[in-house]
């Protein structure tokens, strides 16, 4: 197995790698579904979407493409769903919470780096003590550009005061693994979360794979 070596800091993606928010993601499309009438669809129909956010939602609950003339008032309406829903039922994916602590007991400073934008991270992190020694947390919207694009991750190194080539980013979709590349960071490709075993993960050409968080720390020296 391979261990990186001369690591400052560890990165992760939000959804999907430390928490599961496709409850209450899955939640505020189907209330939309319930207003207009409409059956409601099973949390297992949202699930694969999760990672996809406001659009993959309203794809599962009404077949909707960023190119329908209504989807930006339907984006705005399950945003609005969401800010009432996105603590109720939100939670950290198994073994976190001790991967997270023995990055802190090596001494291994680590933030979130996501393309939610701050207007549901901030209140979403403060709400969980997961995140209380975050050192930093940005969001899509905290510089110009969002993931792909290598602006995030450069960001957060600069919070943390590390060089980006002493970094590892870890994420569950290939968007993470390119701007992790392109930010000059190891990436390791989270493949526990919503992915699902249909998907070739290999073909993102991450430096690693995990099939669960703490298998992160078999990659990390000290293990």
């Amino acid at each position: 197995m391979q261990v990186f070596r001369d690591i400052q800091a560890v990165l992760f993606d939000l959804d999907g790698t430390l928490i599961d928010s496709a409850p209450d993601l899955g939640g505020a499309a189907d209330k939309m579904r319930l207003d207009r009438g409409m059956p409601s669809l099973s949390a297992e129909r949202y699930r694969p979407m999760a990672g996809a956010g406001a659009r993959g939602m309203l794809h599962i609950a009404f077949g909707l493409s960023p190119q329908d003339p209504d989807f930006d008032a339907m984006r705005e309406e399950f945003f609005a769903n969401y800010e009432r829903c996105m603590t109720h039922n939100t939670y950290a994916f198994d073994g976190v919470q001790e991967m997270l602590q023995t990055l802190e007991q090596r001494q291994l400073p680590w933030g979130v780096v996501t393309n939610k934008s701050q207007r549901f991270t901030n209140p979403l992190t403060r709400s969980m003590p997961l995140f209380a020694n975050a050192g930093a947390v940005v969001s899509g919207d905290t510089t110009p550009h969002a993931k792909p694009h290598p602006a995030p991750l450069l960001e957060a190194a600069r919070r943390l005061g590390v060089d980006p080539g002493g970094c590892i980013y870890v994420g569950d979709d290939e968007r993470d693994i390119v701007a992790g590349r392109a930010a000059g960071m190891r990436t390791v490709a989270a493949t526990y979360g919503y992915l699902g075993s249909q998907l070739d993960t290999g073909a993102w050409q991450a430096d690693a794979e995990i099939k669960s968080p703490l298998a992160l720390l078999q990659l990390l020296p000290g293990a």
